[in-house]
Formats: C-alpha cells, structure tokens, sequence
C-alpha cells in the first residue's frame, strides 16, 4: 500500500483544515488507518485512528470535538478534519495503514505502511 497524505498549510488559530490520504496498490477493506503527527523536536503521536471496513474510530484526547476521520471508499481516500486549530497542533500529519490488526494497535502506533505526511503550521 502507497500512503499520499495532502492537504496541510498555514492557518490561523481557531481557522479548519482537512487533510487527505490517498492510497493506492490495494483495496483498504482489511485495514485499519490511522493519524499521526510529529511537531519538530517532539516524538511522534497519535492523533486518529478509523476501521475502514466498520467504520470505528477513536481520538488522542487532545483532539476529541475538535478533528474528525472519515473516508471515500470510490477515491480510497481517508480525510482528516481539523476544526478550530490550535498552535500546539502544529506539526507534519502522516497517515498509516495496519494490515488486519485493530483500532487499539494504530492507537499504540503499530502500523505496517506510512506515507510522507504533511505540514500543518498554526499561528496565534
């Protein structure tokens, strides 16, 4: 599976985003995918997680209400919203996929794909 995530760029606090993961080379029916970021200096951290074939989903508190994952199973594509941004939410966004594992497994970061991701930049 080819990962392509897209969509980031500078936005000022409390402004919306949304973020796109194209996949390619497979069907994503068995898979569960997942959200990440990494602000520069920090370690990587979960952000989403979604079962593309039930449609189960699960948030980092920091974003809970705030960011919402869905997908377009005719474009394979996986989105990301982000609402009301804040500057501590800025970092590069990669998006990842697990083969046949769970929602817990991409919560913990065990995925089995990642694409380069995308830089979102929040200012105060």
């Amino acid at each position: 599976v080819q990962l392509q995530a897209s969509g980031g760029g500078l936005v000022q606090a409390g402004g919306s985003l949304r973020l796109a993961c194209v996949a390619s080379g497979r069907t994503l029916m068995s898979y569960y995918m997942g959200w990440f970021r990494q602000a520069q200096g920090k370690e990587r951290e979960f952000v989403a997680a979604f079962s593309w074939s039930g449609g189960v989903t699960d948030y980092a508190d920091s974003v809970k209400g705030r960011f919402t994952v869905y997908r377009d199973n005719a474009k394979n594509t996986l989105y990301l919203q982000l609402n009301s941004l804040k500057p501590e939410d800025t970092a590069v966004y990669h998006c990842a996929a697990a083969f046949m594992k769970s929602v817990v497994a991409v919560t913990k970061g065990d995925m089995d794909y990642w694409g380069k991701g995308t830089q979102v930049t929040v200012s105060s």
